[in-house]
């Protein structure tokens, strides 16, 4: 189920839970890089490329959630968090700074393993150079190339996380058809539940200020009182 080639990151400040994932994603796999904080991280990104990161919120210095927002302003690798914290809000906190998903701590390795390989599926393919002419869809300013799954402001490639580029398929695929937030959820892949919804919600708000000029009057993402969302291309 694991993609051979995929190369993750682990940042944990507990030295046993670093060890223990490390040697479990290695069996399954991966490619696995090891950080003990935040500094660490840093300094592994400044010279390596990642397909997906692992981060622990909990960590001294400056925690999970800063560096997920830190990461978000140059890079779109997906990112796991890890968390001791069950509190909806935390949860929130976490997506609403870039994150693609979460695990409470304590978990089972399985458990991330299989949220990781849907993670890593819902990535698009790296662009093939073809002869074709691309759909596009426009919506303003922002083009979306429906076959590479990429998003463009102008001359400007947009960047979108994992789980931002998945609802951009669902969505143009469906133009002009109000989405329930169940079923985003459930095409998602994602467990059923009120907290998921609202996980839906905030991944909506933030792939709005990407696309809207005012995300606060959206034009092109709308929500559609009783159904859900509708994307609304021109």
């Amino acid at each position: 189920m694991s993609d051979p080639d995929a190369h993750l990151l682990i940042v944990d400040d507990d030295e046993r839970i670093r060890s223990l994932l490390q040697k479990f994603l290695i069996r399954h796999g991966f490619l696995v890089s090891a950080a003990r904080d935040a500094a660490h991280a840093r300094r592994l990104m400044a010279g390596l490329d990642f397909d997906l990161i692992v981060l622990d919120v909990m960590m001294p210095g400056e925690d999970g959630i800063s560096l997920t927002r830190a990461i978000r302003e140059t890079r779109h690798t997906p990112i796991m968090l890890l968390t001791a914290r069950g509190e909806t809000e935390d949860r929130i906190a976490g997506l609403e700074a870039g994150a693609d998903d979460y695990l409470a701590k304590p978990f089972e390795p399985k458990e991330l393993l299989l949220r990781i390989n849907a993670i890593l599926r819902r990535m698009p393919e790296s662009p093939v150079a073809e002869a074709l002419q691309p759909k596009l869809l426009t919506l303003g300013p922002i083009r979306y190339d429906l076959e590479r799954g990429e998003m463009w402001h102008g001359d400007d490639l947009v960047r979108l996380t994992a789980t931002e580029s998945q609802l951009m398929r669902i969505f143009s695929a469906r133009p002009g058809e109000a989405l329930s937030r169940t079923r985003l959820v459930e095409e998602l892949g994602r467990d059923k539940g009120q907290a998921q919804e609202r996980a839906v919600d905030v991944q909506i708000t933030r792939l709005r200020r990407k696309i809207e000029s005012d995300p606060k009057q959206p034009r092109y993402l709308q929500t559609v009182r009783g159904a859900g969302y509708m994307l609304a291309p021109d």
